[in-house]
């Protein structure tokens, strides 16, 4: 019965060891495929030319990324400055303060929303908030806001930074509402009651004491959000203008890396270089993920260590 036993944990150690090792394999796997066949542009070309050049024009052998890049980066950093706010603050609401009746009534709207596909978002997108921006913030910016930078605008269809920001930061909140609110209710309630014996208020409790306690899962809820924002396609190509210039105002169109992808690849693969391009892109995206990620651990492990001290 030892022997049984010693060999059932044996297999189930190794079998979990070789899916660990599988998953990290893969990623290797998908990140030396897309090298490969990126290949062929950056020696053409050169690095520096693809990944700073401005002008993407695939008939005449031009494939400048810089304004698929810093779209991609304007429309998930403005996600993310929209989305995080709203997000921890009802997160902290739901563990805090509602009642059983309310949590049981929000709760599973809030998981129905992170069940909707993104095509669903991408036309509501499409009929509200993309009108909303051409008729009504859009002629207000061009009046009061034209000389703000960033905010700035003479004239707008709507299709825009700003509308691919709505619809992102819409997409991504239940993913961190969801995990933020398990991450305040798995705090002991003795923390708590620990707190309110010393003097401190309810809201004091909860901005010093529970955040604190719960900083390291509230970091890697709003790191799945974003993870999901910087991949996100179909919601985002449908309202954000797809436009390969450089954006300079949040109501200015953008073209973000995953919509080229989504939108170009398939077609045209007769030129020379064009599919490399698009793996290429790809490529960049992967590597701009991994980066965050890695920066987000590092993150995590600094609060991790103030949470200890």
């Amino acid at each position: 019965m030892r022997i049984r036993r010693q060999m059932t944990d044996w297999i189930a150690r190794h079998a979990m060891l070789a899916a660990t090792l599988f998953s990290g394999l893969l990623v290797a796997a998908i990140a030396l495929a897309l090298v490969l066949r990126a290949r062929p542009l950056f020696a053409a070309k050169g690095i520096g030319q693809v990944l700073f050049g401005n002008t993407w024009s695939p008939s005449t052998g031009l494939f400048g990324l810089k304004p698929f890049i810093i779209g991609t980066l304007w429309v998930t950093g403005l996600a993310t400055v929209l989305a995080v706010p709203v997000c921890l603050l009802a997160a902290i609401f739901l563990a805090e303060y509602a009642g059983p009746k309310l949590r049981g009534i929000v709760k599973p709207l809030i998981d129905l929303l992170a069940g909707i596909p993104s095509v669903i978002y991408g036309v509501w997108g499409v009929l509200v908030v993309v009108p909303f921006i051409a008729d009504v913030l859009g002629p207000y910016a061009a009046a009061h806001w034209q000389r703000i930078p960033l905010l700035g605008t003479e004239f707008t269809t709507g299709f825009s930074i700003l509308a691919g920001a709505v619809v992102l930061a819409v997409m991504i909140a239940p993913v961190i509402i969801a995990i933020a609110d398990e991450v305040l209710r798995a705090v002991p309630r003795e923390v708590r009651e620990v707190s309110y014996s010393l003097g401190a208020t309810r809201m004091e409790t909860i901005l010093r004491v529970v955040v604190r306690r719960a900083l390291p899962g509230l970091v890697a809820a709003v790191v799945l959000g974003i993870s999901r924002a910087l991949g996100e396609t179909m919601a985002v190509l449908m309202v954000v203008g797809n436009v390969p210039i450089a954006p300079e105002s949040v109501f200015d169109p953008a073209y973000p890396l995953p919509a080229l992808i989504a939108n170009n690849y398939g077609e045209m693969m007769s030129i020379p270089l064009y599919d490399s391009a698009l793996l290429g892109a790809a490529l960049l995206l992967l590597a701009i993920v991994l980066a965050f990620n890695l920066l987000a651990r590092f993150t995590l492990a600094y609060a991790i260590r103030r949470v200890a001290q």
